[in-house]
Parts: C-alpha cells; sequence; structure tokens
C-alpha cells in the first residue's frame, strides 16, 4: 500500500464506527450541539499526539474548547497576534468559558529543544525555533544547565516553568484580564504525566505540584465554607 494510506484506511475505518455505532448512541447530544455551544474551559496544551483531552478531563463533546500547539505556549498579547490569541480572546469574551487550562506533559520534544534554541537540528525548523521564544523566560529559569546534561527531571522542570510562564502570559491578553478583575474567570495549570496517567496541578504561588486529590479536597472545603 502507498505510503500513508493504510492509515488514512485506518482513520476512514474509524469515522465509518463511529457513523454507524457511537453517533446513534448519543444523537441527543450531537444534535443540541448542531447550532451553538457553550463550552466551560478554554483547554490550552500541546500539540503532542499522546495528549487526548477529552479522554484526561473525561468530557463530552462542548464542553472544552482546545488550543494546541507545540508546547502549549501563549504568546504574550502583542507579542505574536495569531491563532492562539484570537482563540483566547473568542473564548473568554465571546463564549464566556470560566475556566482556562494550560497543560505541560512529560517528555515534551518542545521543552527538549528549548533547551537549546542554537541546535543545529533546529536550523531546518525556522518557524519552531521562533515560535520557542515565546518560552524562553522557562529556559532561563533552568540557569546554566547544558542540554547534554539535562535528564528527565530537567525536562519535567523546564515543562512545569513553562506552564508557569504561560499562565503568565495569559494575564497579559485583555480579555482574560477584564474576566479576571470581575471574577468570572479562573486560571489553572497542569503537568501530565504520561507513563503514569498521572495528572498534577501547579500551584503558581509556591511553584509546586499537587495532587488532584488535594486540589478537590480543598475546593470542596471552600464550596461548603461559601454555603
Amino acid at each position: 500500500m502507498a505510503c500513508g494510506r493504510d492509515t488514512l484506511a485506518k482513520l476512514l475505518s474509524g469515522v465509518r464506527t463511529f457513523e454507524t455505532d457511537v453517533y446513534p448512541e448519543s444523537a441527543e447530544l450531537f444534535e443540541s450541539l448542531a447550532t451553538s455551544q457553550s463550552p466551560s474551559t478554554l483547554f490550552i496544551t500541546c500539540a503532542d499526539s499522546r495528549i487526548s483531552p477529552s479522554l484526561v478531563t473525561q468530557t463530552e463533546p462542548g464542553e472544552l474548547f482546545i488550543v494546541r500547539n507545540v508546547g502549549n505556549i501563549v504568546p504574550a498579547y502583542g507579542e505574536m497576534l495569531g491563532g492562539v490569541s484570537s482563540a483566547i480572546e473568542y473564548a473568554v469574551a465571546a463564549l464566556k468559558v470560566k475556566n482556562v487550562v494550560v497543560c505541560g506533559h512529560s517528555n515534551c520534544g518542545a521543552m527538549n529543544a528549548l533547551l537549546d534554541l542554537n541546535a543545529p537540528k533546529l536550523d531546518a525548523l525556522p518557524t519552531v525555533r521562533s515560535w520557542l521564544r515565546n518560552a524562553e523566560a522557562a529556559r532561563a529559569a533552568m540557569g546554566d544547565l547544558k542540554a547534554e546534561d539535562a535528564g528527565p527531571a530537567d525536562i519535567r522542570q523546564l515543562a512545569e516553568y513553562n506552564v508557569l510562564l504561560q499562565l503568565a502570559h495569559l494575564r497579559t491578553h485583555p480579555a482574560v484580564v477584564r474576566a479576571l478583575s470581575q471574577g468570572e474567570l479562573t486560571l489553572q495549570g497542569w503537568f501530565y504525566d504520561i507513563p503514569k496517567g498521572e495528572v498534577l496541578v501547579l500551584d503558581e504561588k509556591t511553584r509546586t505540584t499537587r495532587s488532584v486529590a488535594s486540589v478537590l479536597a480543598e475546593m470542596g472545603a471552600t464550596e461548603k465554607e461559601a454555603v
């Protein structure tokens, strides 16, 4: 079979299964989404094929407004006005999402590349190199670490720093600032550990990670106090 035809055939077979088996079971849901959407969350994550936002969050179509790019990057407002900035503006100002989540992940290729943006391997990827400049401040937080000396723990730490940086960048976007000032929006950073199937929440104040269970417990306590 010609290059790519076997994998394309697999995709089309999947579509056929969706049409004949999956869709009929949730036809009412899809019909309700035919003319409008009202997602609760803008989910910004890496384009890495190993990440499935709806699977990880156990959400249905219509619940997440998803933005994916190399390195789950959010350029500071005015730096690169384009797809990411317009998606943020639309999600927050028009769709009125209540949450924005920035999700990084383990073994991120973008973070490996970020360790040395002058590496020859990036000469053939000038657009990727330029894009990753939006995460250079996270790289700076790693000090004098050399790319050749970096191990899995370093890549993970860089990925976490990058999520925190992108949350800071989010706060430069006018629509986000406006929604935050009115108490209409919550920002949160996540780190997804692929081999462990575990999501950790990043605490911006302490710059440490917390388990989902502990965050949920705290949120429960807060909700009870509010009542």
